[in-house]
């Protein structure tokens, strides 16, 4: 089966709202997405600083590593997981604390779905 890896590229909507991204994306949102079916590994990165002084596009980046098909078939099972309220005993929690923000507390400057070419182990 194919491995891909799911990124995304966010960050809270205002310095105000850290907290509110820190307790739903960071504590809640990367465990609630990581136990989707086919996810193996979920992982958020938080910018420690530019590489060769590029720019950087958003102070954090989540990574999924899915096995799956396809990327639509991952996607499709993504979307399904995350529309039941459900899907793990976690969920409502999770759902409550969007619902106490009032909304999704980050903004997405990126996401995409990656095929994995080629994995080479450090010894």
């Amino acid at each position: 089966m194919a491995r891909y890896v799911l990124i995304g590229l966010c960050e809270p909507l205002s310095d105000k709202d850290q907290a509110a991204f820190d307790e739903w994306f960071v504590e809640q949102h990367i465990e609630d997405t990581t136990r989707c079916p086919n996810f193996i590994s979920g992982s958020v990165f938080e910018l420690a600083g530019p590489h060769l002084d590029l720019e950087t596009k958003a102070r954090y980046l989540s990574v999924y590593e899915v096995e799956a098909p396809s990327y639509e078939e991952a996607e499709a099972i993504l979307n399904e997981w995350q529309a039941d309220p459900e899907a793990w005993e976690g969920r409502a929690h999770h759902m409550r604390t969007m619902e106490k923000f009032g909304s999704i507390p980050m903004k997405i400057n990126g996401s995409g779905w990656y095929k994995q070419l080629k994995k080479i182990e450090s010894s």
